[in-house]
């Protein structure tokens, strides 16, 4: 096989392909990335969790808005349960896109112990928090914009 002839198959196959990636994106357009955690509190735990979500978690995630490496947070009731074990909290994270999770851990590894006090810190909360509730679920999620 010649080397043009290998790269007319190359890019013939390259096209046969196409036809199914277009349709995807004439419906819409990529948006941000989330990181969603559903969480469930022990019971008589919420006020415990909740303060320290407002002490620990909200100054960590604004800090981290500040430095541009989350654009947006939220935090989530979940208004009806269908089970005992269904989640009470959601905790979003939003990100620019794919591309700012690069090297996402050094930069906020930084902000952690700016915030926390350093990684020893860290770890002691989050071994309280194991104590008081339960990450059902963490999940990235690519938001899209309908056209």
């Amino acid at each position: 096989m010649t080397k043009l002839s290998a790269q007319a198959l190359v890019l013939l196959a390259f096209v046969s392909l196409l036809p199914s990636a277009l349709p995807a994106q004439e419906h819409y357009t990529q948006g941000p990335v989330w990181r969603v955690e559903l969480i469930r509190v022990k019971p008589t735990k919420m006020d415990a969790y909740l303060t320290s979500l407002r002490q620990s978690t909200k100054p960590f995630v604004e800090e981290e808005k500040k430095e541009g490496l989350i654009t947006d947070f939220k935090i989530f009731f979940k208004a009806t349960k269908h089970n005992p074990d269904d989640w009470d909290i959601c905790v979003a994270i939003q990100y620019k896109d794919w591309a700012a999770m690069d090297s996402l851990a050094a930069k906020a590894e930084a902000v952690r112990d700016k915030i926390m006090g350093g990684k020893a810190q860290a770890q002691d909360l989050a071994d309280k928090r194991a104590e008081i509730r339960e990450i059902i679920s963490s999940e990235l999620l690519q938001e899209i914009v309908l056209k």
